[in-house]
Order: structure tokens, then sequence, then C-alpha cells
């Protein structure tokens, strides 16, 4: 296990530096003073290699406590399964990144990585995890069931076929969070895409308990890509748990007589649903800079929901995609609180829009145990 501070790495880094340029001679005690230095003297006063080691390993066992008393998040990574992300003691969110193909069951189980959430106690997640209904709804997630590679059509939504990789971490230091490389993968060609997927938490105001940002780098690697699909069945998307209350979902969008069915570019959208007789408000920051003419799906009384960003990646060309996610134990916020969010988020300074609430559609509740998941 290994339990790392999302600023560990660079402070530690600048004290070994800073130490290893007092051994250098360069500025050994000229440098702090005030006269010269001599090679002769350098060379006689220089401790041995041996010395500066254990010189470098006391600082950072100094530095660590004081950088975790100044911490905001900290990670703590059980290696090869999953990467918590920890504030004031609780689990904030957790990075389920295994992936095992050792057995049927096991890859199920592990084939594509996925943010859960975690309650504001730090105690469960309020996401869904694998089994139930749609088992391949997880967490915060991202897929297409019609990614277009070199003319050829691939289904990473229900992942038939081909997985989502975590292959290693590119950041654990990355200011607030971190940084994954997942490969999309299939049997030919094996990497579809290569995507760096981001998690940024920041600190939360009132009254958001968490707010995550989660930013997609899609890299067409194997040739010319669509990003295609439908709304029901591809982009990046939230899924609470399981156990909810279907008949306590209601979605608020931010237009008047608004039609999720048909509406294009909804800057954000609203969620809210009851998990074990507490209520939970989701609100989901679209940026403008992801591509237009995006269909959302924000309607299922079980509670997925997001958008589809539909878009068209030339070979060796990169896409972008950028969203937060606004948390809150209670009840929906109001118009103007979400808009102010979105403001900062965007950079804009749109005006606080009128707003229709709707009652979740209804579907047939789940009749299958965690072992006979559904397939949508």
């Amino acid at each position: 296990m290994r339990f790392i501070h999302r600023s560990h790495a660079t402070l530690a880094q600048l004290a070994e530096d800073d130490v290893r340029a007092d051994a250098s001679g360069l500025a050994f005690d000229g440098r702090h003073a005030g006269g010269s230095v001599t090679g002769h003297s350098v060379e006689s006063s220089l401790p041995s290699a041996r010395q500066w080691d254990y010189k470098i390993d006391t600082m950072k066992t100094l530095l660590l406590p004081l950088l975790l008393a100044v911490a905001g998040f900290t990670l703590k990574d059980q290696s090869g399964q999953y990467l918590d992300v920890i504030r004031d003691g609780k689990i904030v969110a957790r990075y389920m990144y295994a992936y095992d193909p050792s057995s049927k069951d096991s890859l199920h189980a592990t084939y594509k990585p996925y943010l859960h959430v975690f309650d504001p106690e730090g105690v469960a997640p309020i996401t869904k995890g694998p089994g139930g209904e749609y088992t391949h709804h997880r967490g915060i997630f991202i897929g297409y069931n019609k990614l277009t590679v070199g003319g050829k059509v691939f289904d990473r939504w229900h992942m038939k076929g081909g997985e989502q990789v975590h292959t290693k971490f590119l950041a654990l230091d990355d200011g607030n969070g971190f940084t994954s490389l997942v490969e999309w993968r299939a049997a030919e060609p094996k990497i579809l895409l290569e995507e760096e997927r981001a998690f940024r938490f920041l600190p939360p105001t009132s009254p958001a308990y968490a707010v995550i940002e989660m930013t997609s780098k899609l890299k067409a690697v194997a040739g010319p890509t669509v990003l295609g699909g439908d709304p029901e069945h591809a982009g990046l998307q939230f899924r609470p748990a399981q156990e909810i209350d279907r008949a306590a979902t209601e979605y608020v969008y931010p237009k008047e007589n608004a039609d999720p069915h048909k509406d294009k570019d909804y800057p954000w959208v609203g969620e809210t649903f009851m998990l074990q007789g507490r209520r939970y408000s989701v609100i989901y920051l679209n940026h403008p800079s992801n591509p237009r003419n995006t269909a959302t799906s924000a309607y299922r009384d079980y509670g997925r929901f997001g958008m589809f960003f539909k878009d068209t990646i030339p070979a060796g060309e990169e896409r972008v995609l950028r969203v937060r996610f606004l948390l809150v134990a209670g009840a929906m916020p109001s118009a103007d609180v979400i808009q102010k969010a979105y403001n900062e988020f965007a950079g804009t300074s749109d005006p606080v829009p009128k707003i229709t609430v709707k009652k979740a559609e209804g579907t047939k509740a789940p009749a299958r145990s965690s072992a006979q998941p559904k397939t949508k």
C-alpha cells in the first residue's frame, strides 16, 4: 500500500534538490554565510555520499508530517486495486482501476476503470459498481457503444470484445488529484484510443460536500475515430447506487419548458435521488469547450445521467472533454447557486436561467440479482 500526498513528491523533490545543490560545492558555504568557497574547503568539508543520503532521508521524514498537516487532499493507493482520495480523514472518492482478465467473472468486474463517489461521512459509495441492472454503469464513467476507428465499429460502452485498461498513473501530485493513463483495447487494433483521465478534487463550498472535475483527453492512435452512439449508451455519465428509491428521482434543467429528449447543449443539469432514506443531489456542469450540439440523457428513474459528446478525431489528434460534478447531501440547490458554480467553472457571466423540474421517467424495476446483470 502506498500513501501519497498530493504535493509530497513535488516539495520533497525540492528539498532533495536543495540538499544536493549544497553537496555540489557550488554554494555549500558561501550561499548561506556570505563568504567565498574554495575547491579545497568544499572538498575537505563535504560529507560522504552515505551522509548526504541520510540527510536527504531525514529531511523527507521531517517534511512528510508537515505536508500532511497542510494538505487539503491525500491519496492512498491499494496497489493494483484502487486509489482513495481522502480529505479530513474521510474518503471522498475511490478510483477503481483494477484489471484482472484471469477469469470471466474477474474480467467482468474489472473491464473498465471508474470513480466511486462516497457519502459525506466517507463510509460508503453513493455510486454503483459491477452487477445489478446495467452492470456496465459504474460510478463516474465514460464510453461509446459506437466507437468507429479506421472504419470499424467497436462497443466500448457495454465492453463487448474489449476493455478499458488503466496502465499507469501519469500524475499523483497533480495539485489536487491524479491522472490515469487508460487504453481502450480490442483484438485488432490492440489499442483503439489512448485516454488521459484526470480527476481534480476542489475544496467544496456549501451546500456541496464534494466538487469533482473529470477531464478526459482522448487520442486517436489507431486511425480516424468517431465518438458515436446515442445519449443512452455513450458519453461521460454518472450512475448512482443500485438501491436508490426510483420513485423519488427528479431532474432539473436550465431552461423553461425543457425537453431533455430534444434539447441540446445544456450548460448544466441536476439530479436528485433518495438512497437509504437520505436525499442526495448531483449537478453536472458541462464546460463550454466541449463539443457542441450535445444531447443529454437525464430522465431515467434509476439515475444514470450525463451528456453524449459526439465528435470526430482525426488520426493522431486529441479531443478533450471536461466536466465538473457538485455533490450535495440534501435538496437540489437553487438555480442561482448552480449558475454561480457554472460561471466559475466555465469562466462566463451568464444570467440565472429559468428552470424546469421533472419527475424521472419510469422504467421496469430490476428483477435480477447482482449475479444476473442486465446489459442494456
